[in-house]
């Protein structure tokens, strides 16, 4: 499997959340064989809409799914408690990780609930988010709920 081309997906979201003036975090869904299903960014800043964080907006674009088991989430940061908590309520099985420096979230959790964790640490992914926590800090504490 890819997985480097799969966050290459992830990532190209991450860029168009940036450039269109939100948090440059991406995320995209792939089936078992490498098929993509959807991809999403962060829109929060975009639409106003503290739930619509990248994985939750690629997995509202991937519509209904009979199970959720046998995908793969690939996300361009470690996901958030509340992303977490998506990706164990409907059980995906694997899930993809960019890089964990600039925030570890769930991923110990989502180990222990048995999720299969991939954690690539792309120094791009490290650099994006870094720069963009540097020079809005307000919004991204306001993103992962730090006053």
């Amino acid at each position: 499997m890819n997985y480097e081309a799969m966050l290459d997906v992830a990532m190209t979201e991450a860029r168009t959340g940036l450039a269109e003036g939100g948090i440059p975090i991406g995320a995209a869904i792939f089936r078992a064989d490498g098929t993509l299903v959807s991809s999403g960014h962060n829109r929060r800043v975009q639409e106003g809409d503290p739930s619509a964080h990248g994985e939750t907006d690629a997995f509202r674009r991937a519509g209904r799914q009979r199970s959720y088991r046998e995908l793969i989430l690939v996300t361009t940061l470690a996901p958030c408690w509340y992303c977490s908590g998506l990706i164990k309520q409907f059980g995906f099985g694997t899930v993809v990780v960019g890089e964990s420096r600039n925030f570890e979230g769930g991923v110990a959790w989502l180990q222990e609930q048995g999720v299969r964790i991939l954690n690539l640490d792309s120094p791009e992914c490290v650099e994006m988010l870094d720069r963009y926590i540097r020079n809005h800090p307000e919004v991204w504490n306001e993103d992962i709920g730090v006053d």
